[in-house]
């Protein structure tokens, strides 16, 4: 793992006269999480299933960190794209060029790909947005002088800007797992790319994804669905995500009250998610989660991208937090499908040797997909129909 005591220290001193508090709870939630046992491959077992062991701690904690999924190739062609893409960001919130005059990569997307927010800001925490769901405003330290005026935060529908992250999304090993959990006829939920730079990356406060089922009748920990979190130069106490096992199970939370028990927005129990380059963490989308601001000195770049049940999905409308509120039918269920298929022929063509993942909605239907110039045109977008609930 990587040695973050030098970030936690540096970290804790943006917090006054609380640092000594903070640079405890750091060091203290990166020990917890280190003891959980919830870490390792991932396994099968010979039904082809996630192996029990790993089922279990999933379904007990909310998380679990696959280790070493992705190999180093894949992560070197996932930083260049990156890279090129970073390079090719707009200059500010309201512009539509980058920092050399060009166009920005989004800009002639008609829905939203880039949120932004003042350096460790905190730009969700305490308002409506999100249908309210980040309840509190987390601690906004002051940035260092010299800090841009404005930071990218998250980067959404990022499978139509980079055909490294498009690969990834069809990691057989990964699409095996979401079938495992979520059954044969899985659906696609959302993609994006959490952006934590050090020194200004902002915080995300406190927050459970889910939005439409909490009171159904068929509620369970697993109605939400689930994202998986490549990590792509690992992930600290200081940078990374922080989850309170076990609250998948529980539905929604108070997270007001639960502060307020806790003494400070630092929650009594909950964990960092501790990983190397290369990792994935699997996150029920109904845990307790948030990131404090990146006041270290590493980065985090995390390559989201979640799945539903079927059932979860079909005949319901959407949360409209990630789209517009609609009731996901058949058809809008299909053509959003199409992420999966033109990520499944974009690995084949560029992993050759690896077996690839025979997504069973295809083989009944018979829908096949070409990854090729007109594929991309067909991207554009795609996320204004995302399966929000």
């Amino acid at each position: 793992m990587n040695d973050s005591s030098r970030s936690i220290k540096a970290c804790a001193q943006y917090y006054g006269e609380n640092a000594a508090a903070v640079e405890a709870y750091l060091l203290e939630g990166e020990k917890r999480a280190l003891e959980l046992g919830n870490r390792g491959p991932i396994l099968f077992d010979d039904q082809g299933k996630l192996a029990r062991e790993i089922r279990n701690s999933y379904s007990k904690n909310g998380f679990y960190i696959f280790e070493n999924v992705i190999g180093a190739e894949e992560l070197a062609d996932i930083k260049k794209d990156l890279n090129r893409l970073r390079a090719n960001f707009p200059a500010g919130p309201e512009s539509k060029v980058d920092l050399n005059g060009n166009p920005a990569f989004n800009a002639d997307s008609k829905s939203l790909t880039l949120l932004w927010s003042k350096p460790l800001g905190d730009p969700l925490g305490g308002t409506e947005l999100a249908n309210g769901r980040h309840q509190v405003k987390l601690f906004e330290p002051e940035a260092s002088v010299g800090a841009p005026p404005a930071v990218p935060v998250i980067l959404l529908g990022s499978l139509q800007f980079s055909d490294a992250c498009l690969r990834a999304y069809a990691h057989p090993k990964l699409l095996k797992v979401t079938e495992s959990i979520n059954g044969e006829d899985f659906v696609p939920f959302n993609e994006a790319l959490f952006i934590k730079e050090p020194g200004v990356g902002a915080a995300v406060s406190w927050h459970q994804d889910g939005v439409t089922h909490w009171d159904s009748r068929d509620f369970d920990e697993d109605i939400h669905g689930f994202n998986f979190m490549a990590q792509i130069y690992g992930s600290t106490a200081v940078n990374g995500v922080w989850v309170l096992p076990g609250t998948h199970k529980v539905g929604k939370i108070d997270i007001k009250n639960l502060v307020k028990e806790s003494g400070s927005e630092r929650l009594k129990g909950a964990v960092p998610m501790i990983c190397n380059p290369g990792d994935v963490v699997i996150c029920n989308r109904q845990i307790l989660h948030g990131s404090f601001p990146n006041c270290g000195y590493e980065k985090r770049v995390t390559v989201n991208f979640g799945f539903h049940k079927r059932s979860s999905v079909l005949g319901i409308k959407g949360g409209g937090v990630h789209s517009e509120a609609q009731v996901f039918d058949e058809e809008i269920i299909s053509r959003r499908s199409k992420s999966i298929g033109y990520a499944i022929e974009a690995r084949k063509s560029k992993y050759k040797d690896e077996k690839p993942f025979d997504y069973r909605p295809f083989k009944s239907s018979g829908k096949t997909y070409v990854w090729d110039d007109n594929a991309r045109k067909d991207l554009i977008d795609y996320n204004l129909e995302d399966l929000s609930i």
